[in-house]
């Protein structure tokens, strides 16, 4: 064995050795839509400020990390998701001042703050890509994906893109730069044109602007769709599904050919060596178990965790705007098969909400009148998983689902462009606002809710978004103030992470996988033992003596109800009982 293998071999062990106990895998993670979250000026949207005069509610909840979505100077077509300046606020949001005001904030309070890092693409404004679409021979040309009409075919026609894979915001994913006659690719908006990764100038600016911020004081990244970074270079056409117009091309550009060479670099490169306790999240539509436990392998240096997405596609049809009834077996299996997956080698993140995705109490609970109770069993479920729990802005109040009545009260560009879409093919408008209502983006970037004041006391002016009409009974001076409340409950949920280890380290195991509407399942480190048992439904069940023998006299660790039993769970009950 050489010296060089020696020391790199060393270092795979020592790191593996060092994340056994990793300080986030007892943290919880609170995200920050900070368009939505507090405005401090009056100008309806939020702002750093805002957020700065928050920070003791954010303490009293005792989060470990703060995750902020994107505050970078942005067009906003996709609200921030589409950046202009890597290495500055966006005015609307405030200053870089603001920003290490609002950071040295966070450290003061003994938590940790993550920035959002989208380099799959950038905005259109972005000087990178004015650089690149100024002439064909520009030295930036190849930052980013460009190409030509397919073969002996005239830019501009229709279906002559260089191949046929559709946006995730409709409509193709190629879009024509008249003044060069060529193509540029954008997976998203036609305003977030696809960086070309394969191009190491591209990559070097990317971790060049990480460390800048490192050294700033962030304390690590969430990166969004970090495994469409990589395409296939021959950008080949994708199967196209029955009933749509283009091809999917996800299998040329999710977890690509060199996705895991990236990572590994961009740990080398940003993260090696550097002293602190970072964090480095990885966002990844499409990723299987195989390959989460590849990317969140300590031994190959690329990231502490992933978010995935399945649990999140088990009410979907053939794709978010085809909704099918939410059955609990199908989230069962699927937060089980990440469980088992990642039980010895990786790490899970766990979530029901973020800034992408509905209510959790209105889409797998109930925002009626059993609110507080279900949104209390869908943490209680949630938080005593194996894996890091993240909490989205709203959740530990039991935020609901928004009343969008009508594409006026839409804001999102998926959901407005698919209403365009859809309703140009000649379907029903209010067809289609019923399909959207449900599932929309908008439901989760509706105004946090602080008080029962107008606009919820989010601001003083006119909100961006209108915000929820129910604030006056479910807003944050209310929770605050009751100890029985949604608020209180979360505490308790993340104090048993940072104090019993059980939580954070046990081992997991699937219970009654078939029971249509428990879910049920085990914790185990050593002679500790936790059975947590959820309830999603507004019935009453009684559960087999035999399923839960030996717990009928274990001591309660936290329950949403009173007088809980294992063997009778009442509506949407959620509870745990400790033993040994």
């Amino acid at each position: 064995m050489t010296t060089d293998t020696a020391s790199a071999t060393l270092t795979a062990y020592d790191r593996h050795s060092a994340r056994q106990d990793a300080w986030w895998k007892s943290a919880v993670v609170y995200q920050i839509y900070p368009r939505s979250f507090a405005d401090s000026n009056g100008d309806g949207v939020g702002d750093l400020a805002g957020i700065t005069g928050r920070l003791e509610y954010l303490a009293e909840l005792g989060v470990d990390v703060l995750w902020l979505s994107p505050v970078y100077p942005s067009p906003h077509d996709d609200n921030g998701y589409d950046i202009s300046d890597y290495t500055d606020i966006d005015a609307v949001f405030g200053t870089l001042a603001d920003f290490d005001e609002l950071l040295a904030g966070v450290h003061a309070r003994g938590m940790k703050l993550v920035m959002d890092l989208v380099v799959n693409h950038t905005s259109d404004e972005h000087p990178w890509f004015v650089e690149s679409r100024s002439s064909t021979d520009n030295p930036k040309r190849d930052w980013y994906l460009w190409r030509p009409a397919r073969d002996g075919m005239r830019a501009g026609d229709r279906g002559v893109e260089p191949n046929n894979w559709g946006s995730f915001f409709s409509g193709p994913a190629w879009e024509l730069d008249e003044s060069t006659g060529e193509y540029y690719l954008h997976l998203f908006s036609r305003k977030q044109p696809d960086l070309n990764w394969e191009n190491p100038h591209v990559r070097e600016a990317i971790y060049a602007m990480m460390r800048w911020w490192l050294d700033r004081g962030v304390d690590g990244f969430r990166m969004d769709v970090i495994n469409m970074i990589s395409k296939d270079p021959r950008l080949p056409d994708g199967h196209v599904p029955d009933g749509s117009m283009y091809g999917a091309g996800g299998q040329h550009f999710l977890c690509g050919p060199r996705n895991h060479e990236y990572l590994q670099e961009m740990h080398r490169e940003v993260f090696a060596g550097r002293p602190g306790q970072l964090l480095t999240v990885g966002e990844m539509p499409g990723v299987t178990v195989d390959e989460a436990r590849l990317f969140t392998d300590p031994a190959r240096a690329e990231l502490d965790m992933v978010f995935q997405f399945e649990h999140m596609n088990i009410d979907h049809g053939a794709g978010k705007w085809d909704p099918v009834p939410f059955e609990l077996g199908r989230l069962k299996t699927s937060l089980g098969r990440w469980q088992a997956g990642l039980a010895e080698i990786g790490w899970n993140s766990l979530y029901w909400n973020n800034h992408d995705q509905p209510r959790a109490v209105s889409r797998f609970g109930d925002d009626g009148p059993y609110r507080t109770r279900a949104a209390k069993m869908l943490a209680t479920v949630l938080h005593l998983h194996r894996g890091t729990p993240y909490v989205y802005q709203g959740e530990e109040l039991g935020m609901t689902n928004a009343p969008l009545t009508s594409i006026d009260d839409f804001r999102d560009i998926e959901s407005v462009n698919h209403y365009t879409t859809a309703v140009a093919a000649g379907a029903d408008p209010v067809a289609v606002v019923t399909t959207m209502r449900p599932n929309s983006r908008d439901n989760a970037r509706t105004p946090m809710q602080w008080d029962n004041s107008e606009h919820g006391g989010f601001t003083n002016g006119i909100p961006w978004i209108a915000v929820n009409p129910n604030h006056p009974e479910i807003n944050a001076a209310t929770e605050v103030a009751n100890p029985d409340s949604v608020f209180h409950h979360y505490r308790q949920l993340i104090k048993l992470r940072h104090t019993k280890s059980v939580v954070a380290h046990g081992t997991f195991t699937m219970l009654l996988p078939d029971h249509p509407t428990v879910y049920a399942f085990s914790r185990q480190l050593g002679d500790v033992e936790l059975l947590v048992l959820g309830n999603f439904s507004s019935d009453p069940v009684a559960l087999d003596h035999a399923d839960i023998a030996g717990w009928e006299t274990a001591d309660v660790l936290i329950s949403n109800v009173t007088n809980p039993t294992p063997v009778a769970l009442q509506p949407w009950e959620g509870t745990a009982y400790r033993r040994g």
